[in-house]
């Protein structure tokens, strides 16, 4: 007679890109369809289980990612590295599995020792839109001073108490966060803000791109960003840009 095998579970990552604009952001929310929620539907149809997947970054409405990151557990037999593949023919098209793999039991995307975030925020800085960037940009007409924006940007990078930089209803006690580099560049009429740092506030990366859009438009001074971080008072600083110039680029995780 032979012995049945038993199943084993194993932890499976998953690297997920997706275009934002039709969704109410990645956590599952009783107002309109999430990221999450379609990746758990799709999952629990491809193993027969009850998939329920824990995610690195909660993105908000209308945000995109190019590497977001996410586990689930499972039993099935289903080669890890074979789940994007499957995955991918079971998903709409504007959300991609670009890379899966199996981790340890304990693997947890927010909780690893050594993390690293890195968002893009992208401008079209015309004195027209272009309706095919509408989707992946935040349109600006007036002409933003790059050289300004990049000396507001320097007052950032560092580890600070961003305070100013978050929404009022973020709940969390602390708000010290190190930013280890920013950089802004021109791309014909693209402005791209480059940001990483160790983790981000509710809101933080829209908010520093609303008030350094404010500093290329001239309505602050760069040394004014320097004063901003200092208050510690959202009030001061520009409004939250928004939400479909900005992308989730990476999320690394250290050995």
């Amino acid at each position: 007679m032979k012995q049945k095998k038993t199943q084993r579970l194993k932890r499976v990552k998953l690297t997920v890109a997706y275009d934002g604009t039709g969704y109410c952001g990645w956590q599952i929310q009783p107002n309109g369809i999430t990221v999450e929620e379609v990746l758990n539907k799709a999952l629990s149809r491809l193993t027969g289980e009850e998939i329920h997947v824990i995610g690195a970054s909660r993105t908000d409405s209308g945000v995109h990612a190019q590497g977001n990151v996410a586990v689930f557990d499972t039993v099935s037999s289903i080669p890890s590295e074979r789940m994007a593949y499957a995955l991918n023919q079971r998903l709409p098209d504007d959300i991609v599995i670009v890379k899966s793999e199996e981790v340890p039991p304990d693997w947890h995307p927010r909780y690893q020792d050594v993390i690293t975030k890195t968002y893009e925020y992208h401008i079209y800085n015309s004195q027209v839109p272009d309706p095919l960037k509408r989707r992946t940009t935040a349109f600006v007409s007036f002409s933003l001073d790059v050289e300004k924006m990049r000396e507001g940007a320097a007052y950032l990078v560092g580890t600070h108490d961003f305070a100013s930089f978050c929404n009022v209803r973020t709940n969390v006690e602390d708000t010290v966060r190190t930013i280890y580099n920013i950089e802004i560049r021109r791309e014909g009429r693209e402005i791209i803000l480059k940001i990483t740092g160790n983790g981000f506030l509710y809101n933080m990366v829209r908010i520093i791109a609303g008030t350094l859009i404010r500093v290329g438009r001239g309505f602050y001074t760069p040394e004014r960003v320097k004063e901003i971080l200092e208050a510690k008072e959202r009030t001061e600083a520009g409004v939250t840009a928004p939400p479909q110039g900005l992308v989730l680029v990476e999320v690394r995780y250290g050995e």
